[in-house]
């Protein structure tokens, strides 16, 4: 199965398990990533801090762990941890409630919003230590097929850079960070 045939629950795994096996070969959490201005543990930050900050709108309190600044590999594995809880339980299949996103079913909202963060995320952190992930390329596509139609909504957000042009027979992966303003060529200083 790829990752496009999985329920909420199974996805939010397997690309929450790709992302800790990244975390686990960080060498420095220190290093620049592709998204100007941040270092390896930036990443984990953005994804801790921005959907606990999400869920809270709604008054969903996800168990804490360690500060992301002392211990990043611990910050994201009881993280990964909460959320796979959520969607593992019955709370999945409640209402989700945002002042900007609308109401959804909580997986839907989880599936929709935070998953494929984590996913284009996955890329930055492992770009940041001189790799390149095993990106699903149907997921990719899906993801990139579901944003082009929106660009103008996107780039207005101030979520995205500027889209980076690729060769039109680059990698699904590729063309969905271009589209998501990373140059796909990008690597450390010195890498």
């Amino acid at each position: 199965m790829t990752l496009t045939e999985f329920d909420a629950a199974a996805r939010h795994r397997a690309i929450a398990d790709g992302f800790t096996e990244i975390v686990d070969g960080v060498a420095d959490w220190d290093a620049p990533t592709p998204v100007e201005g941040w270092v390896a543990r930036d990443v984990v930050a953005h994804l801790v801090d921005w959907f606990t900050g999400f869920l809270a709108a709604d008054g969903i309190a996800l168990a804490g762990g360690p500060a992301v600044a002392a211990d990043p590999a611990g910050a994201w594995s009881a993280h990964a941890g909460a959320v796979q809880a959520l969607l593992d339980g019955p709370s999945a299949e409640a209402t989700f409630s945002h002042p900007m996103a609308g109401e959804h079913r909580l997986a839907d909202a989880v599936d929709q919003f935070y998953t494929p963060d984590v996913f284009m995320h996955s890329w930055d952190l492992a770009r940041s230590q001189g790799r390149t992930p095993d990106l699903d390329a149907g997921y990719a596509q899906r993801l990139l097929g579901g944003m082009e139609p929106i660009d103008a909504i996107l780039r207005s957000s101030g979520q995205y850079g500027p889209k980076v042009e690729v060769a039109a027979d680059a990698d699904a992966a590729s063309r969905l960070m271009g589209f998501v303003g990373r140059d796909p060529g990008w690597a450390p200083p010195g890498g």
